[in-house]
């Protein structure tokens, strides 16, 4: 075979080689180009019907929807240098409506420090609110919005003190602004204690694992029937978001103080018109061997002094002399001041309640008809 025909069927196989190489890599492209003239979505398996507790919660979401309101506050800033006032975005929080006035509820931390807020419907409408009362001791505030035309419709009212651990609950709100968010759980625990930045202690808090983050506060709690049975107050939380606790102000208390706000503008306790305090209460306590409210000292004209109730003296010789002990009041007993003041909180000024005291050892039942306290 000559050399020239050697290179000839050289270059010949490698062309052979090169062709077959490029038709096989083609393949693929060939066939996408075929497939494509007759691909078609995947057909859709049916669902069937939702279950039960689905369809109850939808129900439930888009009944209550409506009612529960986006709440942001504004705060008026002053410009150092030109003195032109300026009105700031403060914060977002919840709530919802409370009445066919206009009245909506959230929480008192939500409107705090706030120079104006901006209630928003469900419906895309927004309203200047007007501060009506606070209730800073219950974590609770009432606004009012002048809806005239298509007013939403009031949340229903529920019970409280018959709720059990292991209920549903439902909370609807706005986290980190993100509207009208449905969350779901159960009632954790009862009968919780939370203080105040006040110092009081807000009482019997419904706790919960429904996610309630930041802007869920002052949103509605509701229970399997849509009915409210909670205001969502707070969260104990390392990083500020739902880590499964939360707390909620029972509607038993909301029921009780939203009217007096709307009333009168600010919650005005039911007052013995004793002088307690908490540190010598203490004290007296543990020195003494007593649990109860020792009665420092009776206002003139009060509920306490119209009832009989004796103050502590000091003696002849300088010595303290006790006055009389409460250890009960309206069958609740009394061990702290706290304990005191929330049972106070559960009656309305001019009500006649039963005081159990000690009074020189032996143990005595009073009547005292309460008085408003300043």
């Amino acid at each position: 075979m000559s050399e020239k025909r050697f290179f000839f069927r050289t270059f010949l196989l490698v062309l052979a080689g090169l062709v077959l190489m490029t038709a096989w890599q083609s393949i693929p492209l060939i066939q996408a180009q075929i497939l494509a003239g007759r691909a078609e979505p995947r057909p859709i398996t049916p669902r069937g019907d939702l279950a039960a507790d689905e369809q109850a919660t939808i129900a439930l979401f888009e009944r209550a929807r409506g009612s529960v309101v986006y709440i942001a506050t504004t705060e008026r800033l002053i410009n150092p240098w030109t003195r032109n006032a300026l009105q700031v975005p403060r914060g977002t929080g919840s709530g919802f409506i409370w009445d066919e006035l206009g009245h909506v509820v959230t929480n008192d931390h939500v409107v705090a420090g706030a120079s104006g807020a901006i209630v928003r419907l469900a419906d895309g409408r927004a309203f200047q609110a007007v501060l009506v009362g606070t209730s800073p001791a219950h974590d609770l505030a009432v606004l009012r919005i002048p809806v005239t035309a298509a007013r939403p419709e009031p949340l229903p009212i529920g019970t409280s003190h018959d709720l059990r651990v292991g209920q549903k609950v439902f909370a609807i709100g706005n986290p980190f602004g993100l509207d009208w968010t449905l969350t779901t759980g159960i009632v954790s625990a009862l009968n919780r204690e939370l203080p105040t930045e006040t110092g009081a202690v807000i009482e019997r808090l419904i706790q919960t694992d429904a996610a309630i983050n930041p802007g869920n506060s002052g949103g509605p709690l509701l229970d399997s029937a849509g009915r409210l049975i909670g205001v969502n107050t707070a969260i104990v939380s390392p990083s500020g978001a739902s880590a499964g606790i939360g707390f909620a102000v029972p509607v038993d208390t909301v029921n009780r103080v939203v009217p007096r706000l709307i009333a009168a503008g600010r919650y005005i306790r039911p007052s013995l018109g004793i002088r307690v305090e908490e540190q010598l209460n203490a004290a007296l306590s543990a020195r003494l061997g007593l649990e109860g409210i020792f009665v420092l000292d009776v206002e003139p004209g009060s509920a306490a002094e119209r009832a009989g109730l004796r103050a502590a003296r000091l003696t002849r010789e300088g010595g303290f002399q006790t006055g009389d002990v409460i250890l009960a009041l309206g069958g609740r007993q009394v061990r702290r001041v706290a304990d005191l003041l929330a049972a106070l909180d559960q009656y309305s000024p001019g009500d006649s309640v039963p005081l159990r005291i000690l009074r020189d050892g032996v143990q005595l039942e009073l009547r005292v008809t309460l008085d408003a306290g300043r």
